[in-house]
């Protein structure tokens, strides 16, 4: 039996070369594709993908959880460049299944759609790494479902911003103009619903914002499906963290940890 993947992205040329890597293989079908955010819930809809690969950068997190509510039996691929730690929270909070990077190579694309079809969580090994980490983390850390509006730009913008980049430092890191990461930083604003900067910083150090600042680049990250057995002295700080985020442990083990039994 076939497996059915839709694809969402907006940049054709990404779609058109993932279109390539999966129907090169077999027993693959990418049944339709959707370039605009606003039409992924009713492609979705229409075709019932198996599993569905998805940048949810144009509409924010809240996607995932809009095409699970319409179409509960697809899974999520949450497949995208940002790499903070609050986007993998937010998209496992949201529903996804897996979350990729679009450096991945064709190999370890084809082995994340096949896992989350088959109902497995597949992250990188530097996402599993921040997951742990998250679900360790003492629960006020945890973040704030409040975060789940905002676009994964809008995430990267606020992390910087917790680190206590001006507008100026982001736009330069970023390679964006100054007055967009304005615009960004007004959007922000107004969704977490703060009257100004110091007080957007304070609520994204409470949700773990910035806390990974500085932090050394990683090796470049491999699939991780199978974890292992967490210690002993981590088991009740994990189960109450994964609870408090709305991590199961299916996800609690993807991200290289598993409660004991």
């Amino acid at each position: 039996m076939s497996l059915s993947v839709m694809l969402c992205d907006d940049q054709p040329v990404l779609r058109y070369g993932l279109r390539l890597v999966l129907e090169a293989e077999p027993g693959i079908v990418v049944v339709c594709e959707a370039g605009d955010g606003s039409d992924v819930v009713r492609e979705a809809m229409a075709h019932q993908p198996d599993v569905l690969v998805l940048d949810p950068q144009q509409r924010g997190f809240a996607v995932i959880e809009e095409v699970r509510a319409a179409v509960p039996t697809v899974a999520v691929l949450a497949f995208t460049w940002q790499d903070q730690d609050l986007s993998c929270y937010s998209a496992v909070q949201a529903g996804a299944r897996g979350y990729l990077f679009k450096d991945a190579d064709s190999t370890e694309i084809v082995q994340a759609v096949r896992c989350v079809a088959t109902g497995s969580a597949v992250f990188g090994s530097r996402v599993s790494e921040r997951l742990a980490g998250l679900l360790t983390r003492p629960a006020p850390a945890l973040g704030n479902a409040t975060f789940a509006r905002l676009t994964e730009r809008e995430l990267q913008v606020l992390e910087l911003m917790a680190t206590g980049l001006s507008n100026s430092a982001i736009s330069h890191q970023l390679r964006v103009a100054v007055k967009t990461i304005s615009n960004h930083v007004s959007t922000i604003f107004a969704k977490l619903h703060v009257t100004g900067r110091p007080e957007a910083i304070v609520l994204a150090h409470k949700g773990g914002l910035g806390v990974a600042a500085g932090t050394a680049h990683r090796p470049k990250r491999s699939l991780t499906a199978v974890p292992p057995v967490a210690a002993p002295d981590q088991d009740k700080q994990l189960s109450a963290n994964a609870a408090a985020m709305g991590v199961d442990r299916h996800y609690a083990a993807a991200a290289g940890m598993t409660a004991r039994h």
